[in-house]
């Protein structure tokens, strides 16, 4: 299962600023990467592991939104009976 980049952050105990100052970002860019991490740039992208000691591929990429959706859809997925 893959976790969002604000789960990385929130695991690794820092703040928005903390992991901002990490990446060398302000903290606001950093709070939209988090909402939205389809096209993060390659700077970022290859500070990830090393700022969060997360694996880069443990880590979903893309809007906040639809990671929510599915991680409810599995965890929520009704079986019928047949």
């Amino acid at each position: 299962m893959k976790i969002s980049l604000k789960a990385c952050r929130v695991n690794s105990g820092m703040t928005l600023k903390d992991a901002s100052q990490h990446f060398g970002i302000h903290y606001e860019t950093l709070s939209n990467y988090e909402n939205d991490s389809t096209n993060v740039p390659r700077t970022f992208f290859i500070k990830l592991e090393s700022v969060y000691g997360i694996p880069t591929e443990n880590i979903y990429f893309g809007k906040q939104d639809d990671h929510f959706a599915e991680m409810n859809k599995r965890n929520f997925k009704v079986v019928m009976p047949q």
